[in-house]
C-alpha cells in the first residue's frame, strides 16, 4: 500500500485510473470501516481510503482534540485489506487557505435530526467530501447506513452537483450485541459499553411496532425515548422517518406503506451515540 500525503502525489498515483473506489474515513478503524473497503472492491479498482479528521465538522464545544487517532494501527487494518492508495493528509495541504467556500445542503435535510443538534456539521462534511472528491475522482464512493443523514446528504449533493461519482451504501456493521461500531464507543467505560446496546432494541421496538401496525408516529417516538432517559440515558431524538428525504411521514404515506427508518441520537454518560433502522 502506498500512503500518500500531498494531493499531487495522490494525483500521480492515480493517473489514468478510472475506476477508483474510495472510501472516506477519520481513522481510528474498526471492523465496520474494513466492511466497507471489501464492499469498495467489489465495485470499483483499485481501492483508495483517507484518513481525515475533519475539523470543518467539529462544533467548538465538541470532540476534535480527543478524537482518536491511530494511524499505525490504521495502516496496518487498511494493508491487510489490500487497499492501494492511503491518502493522508495535513490540515495544511487539505486546507492551504482558509476554506471560505462551503457546501451548504438544503435546510429540510441538512438542518434537522443530527442537524438540528450538531449546527453546521453537515456543512463542514458536504465541504469536506467534495474536496476529497476532487482529489481523488472516484468512479465510486462507499458510505455506511450507520450515518443515514450523512449517506442522504451526500448522496444528493453528487446528483445535484452532477459529480461522476456513485455513491455506494454499505450496511450497518454491528457487535454481536447490536451495537452499532463506531469510533466513539471506545469512549464508553465498561458499564456504559453493556449499557450501550439498549439503543438498538430502542429502534428495534419502534421498527415492530410500526410493522404490527401502530402508526401512531408521536407516542412511538416519545414512548422509546422515555424509556432510554428512565435507563439513565439523555436522547436527542428518535424519530421515525421517510426513507426517500428524511421528512415526517403524512398520514397518507403511513397508509400507503412508505418506505420508513427511524434515527436515533442519545447521550450515554458523555459519549453521544447515534443509530438508525429502516423499517
Amino acid at each position: 500500500m502506498k500512503i500518500v500525503s500531498t494531493i499531487e502525489e495522490l494525483r500521480d498515483q492515480l493517473s489514468g485510473q478510472l475506476r477508483t473506489a474510495f472510501v472516506p474515513t477519520m481513522g481510528n478503524l474498526h471492523e465496520g470501516h474494513l466492511s466497507l473497503m471489501r464492499l469498495a472492491r467489489k465495485h470499483g479498482d483499485p481501492v483508495v481510503a483517507s484518513i481525515f479528521v475533519n475539523r470543518l465538522q467539529f462544533g467548538p464545544n465538541e470532540d476534535f482534540d480527543k478524537y482518536p487517532r491511530t494511524f499505525q494501527a490504521d495502516v496496518e487494518k487498511l494493508e491487510k485489506e489490500g487497499v492501494y492508495v492511503l491518502f493522508a493528509p495535513t490540515e495544511k495541504e487539505l486546507y492551504p487557505e482558509p476554506q471560505e467556500f462551503r457546501v451548504a445542503p438544503p435546510e429540510g435535510l441538512g438542518n434537522t435530526l443530527e442537524g438540528e443538534f450538531r449546527p453546521g456539521f453537515f456543512t463542514g462534511v458536504s465541504t469536506v467530501v467534495l474536496k476529497l472528491f476532487s482529489c481523488v475522482q472516484p468512479k465510486v464512493a462507499v458510505f455506511g447506513k450507520k450515518d443515514y443523514q450523512q449517506l442522504m446528504i451526500v448522496r444528493n449533493m453528487a446528483r445535484q452537483f452532477a459529480l461522476p461519482t456513485q455513491i455506494i451504501a454499505a450496511e450497518t456493521w454491528r457487535a454481536d450485541d447490536g451495537l452499532a461500531l463506531s469510533s466513539r464507543n471506545m469512549y464508553l467505560s465498561e458499564g456504559e459499553r453493556a449499557e450501550a446496546p439498549a439503543l438498538y432494541r430502542a429502534l428495534t421496538s419502534v421498527a415492530e411496532e410500526v410493522r404490527s401496525g401502530h402508526l401512531d408516529v408521536f407516542e412511538l417516538e416519545h414512548k422509546a425515548m422515555a424509556e432510554l432517559a428512565a435507563r439513565g440515558w439523555k436522547p436527542d431524538y428518535i424519530s421515525i422517518r421517510k426513507q426517500m428525504d428524511l421528512q415526517p411521514p403524512s398520514a397518507g404515506d403511513l397508509a400507503q406503506g412508505a418506505p420508513l427508518v427511524v434515527l436515533a441520537a442519545a447521550k450515554l454518560g458523555t459519549t453521544r451515540l447515534i443509530d438508525n433502522l429502516e423499517i
